[in-house]
């Protein structure tokens, strides 16, 4: 592996779902195969820079494929790989370029209908929305300096149409029907056992306790903590609801 590629590639420490005191703060998480991190970039970071993909790689810690990328300047990066992108393709980020899977331009110069991957909440941000395999959200409409989107869960949401945003809709759909099939493999996965709570003793869980099977006992699902589980909104960032114009349908099909 050249040494430019090396530089690309990390150690992942990892925490097994512990804080800083070393007590388990997510449950379920541990174990695992070693994985190196692949440094992707989300961002403008060769902005206005044209590079070729050299490659379509596997990457351990997320569901879609990367991108392999020299760019002109000499310097290698990875990149989300979008469906249809092939070794020797031309890619560039740029306020305005050709639309093309795995071009990166602004969102206001991207046409309504066309479908979108990785996009960023602030002009000068990483995209942080849409980034798992097979999924797109879909250019609906530019209004003033908003651009309204449907997300891949069917919410409709404004962003500022300065902001950046990929072309192309992510690699490997099949992701989706993946099945796990063995508790091995989840434990490969770093996800250690789940016990249901009816099964543990009342001090342990809400719902533990009774002879036999006995039901949860109570009108909801708890948690082990005995905060409700289930019909409850947990959002806590309620000054971005003015940006959604509809909100995800509760069923999908």
């Amino acid at each position: 592996m050249p040494s430019k590629t090396k530089k690309l590639i990390v150690p992942l420490k990892r925490h097994a779902g512990r804080g800083n005191t070393g007590r388990i703060t997510v449950r379920h998480k541990g174990g695992g195969v070693k994985r190196l991190y692949r440094k992707v970039s989300f961002g403008q970071e060769f902005l206005n820079v044209t590079g070729e993909v050299i490659g379509i790689e596997y990457d351990p810690n997320r569901s879609a494929d990367i991108a392999l990328i020299q760019y002109e300047t000499g310097e290698k990066g990875y990149l989300l790989a979008p469906q249809k992108i092939q070794k020797g393709d031309k890619v560039i980020c740029t306020e305005k370029a050709e639309v093309k899977p795995g071009n990166r331009m602004q969102i206001k110069n991207i046409p309504v209908g066309t479908a979108v991957y990785n996009i960023s909440l602030h002009p000068d941000a990483p995209g942080k929305l849409v980034r798992s395999a097979g999924v797109s959200a879909i250019v609906l409409a530019h209004e003033g300096k908003s651009t309204h989107l449907r997300m891949p869960s069917r919410e409709i949401r404004k962003v500022t149409s300065t902001c950046f945003a990929n072309v192309g809709e992510l690699s490997k759909p099949e992701h989706r029907y993946r099945v796990i099939g063995k508790a091995g493999t989840a434990r490969k996965m770093g996800r250690r056992p789940t016990v249901r709570g009816s099964a543990m003793s009342p001090v342990a869980h809400p719902h533990g306790g009774g002879e036999g099977r006995a039901g949860i006992g109570m009108p909801s699902p708890k948690t082990p903590w005995g905060k409700i589980a289930r019909g409850v909104r947990t959002r806590k960032r309620k000054h971005t609801d003015r940006n959604i114009i509809k909100r995800r349908s509760k069923r999908r099909k």
